[in-house]
């Protein structure tokens, strides 16, 4: 694919590659509503009122797991997971989710031009999670002008990188990939 590519439709159901073993988007769903729910774990992580905190978790079958706080206003800019599959659940607070129902090219491109149609959004109030498949496009944010967020996320395999992007308007532009050192 060149440079710069057109998304002109929503990715096909079942398609992408056969799922390596591990566990599955579920499972690491369950994993993240059950530690978001545990109150003595939720109050153990430091908050910090200028930026995003966190802590790594054992998470379930060689899957890897965090404890993320997001001080009002915070967010993650628009990534992916590369090929891991993944969970979050929100422990306390509220968060948002912005997505797009399309799976990008995992290479060969800088700048692409996206259909219509292809934007999702949710809110994911305490007590509530997501799972989501490889090469999930979102951003994440805690909306909130005044309440700390705190969520539960999970993916397997283990993150081999993130691929950062900006976004105005329909275009989706790759500026940054980023690999496990980078944030470790």
């Amino acid at each position: 694919m060149s440079a710069s590519a057109s998304l002109l439709s929503p990715a096909p159901a079942g398609s992408g590659p056969a799922r390596a073993a591990g566990p599955d988007a579920a499972e690491l769903l369950d994993f993240a509503l059950r530690t978001a729910a545990d109150p003595a774990l939720i109050a153990s992580l430091p908050l910090d009122p200028e930026g995003r905190t966190w802590v790594r978790l054992d998470g379930p079958g060689g899957s890897e797991a965090w404890l993320i706080g997001w001080p009002p206003g915070t967010g993650t800019g628009w990534h992916d997971h590369a090929e891991s599959r993944g969970a979050f659940a929100t422990a306390r607070g509220r968060l948002t989710e912005h997505s797009l129902s399309v799976r990008l090219p995992s290479e060969g491109w800088r700048s692409l031009h996206l259909a219509s149609g292809l934007d999702r959004t949710r809110t994911l109030e305490a007590g509530a999670g997501r799972a989501f498949g490889e090469h999930h496009v979102h951003e994440v944010l805690n909306g909130s002008p005044t309440e700390h967020a705190v969520s539960v996320h999970a993916y397997y395999p283990p993150l081999p990188l993130i691929r950062r992007f900006s976004r105005s308007g329909a275009v989706l532009t790759l500026e940054q990939v980023e690999r496990p050192a980078d944030w470790q």
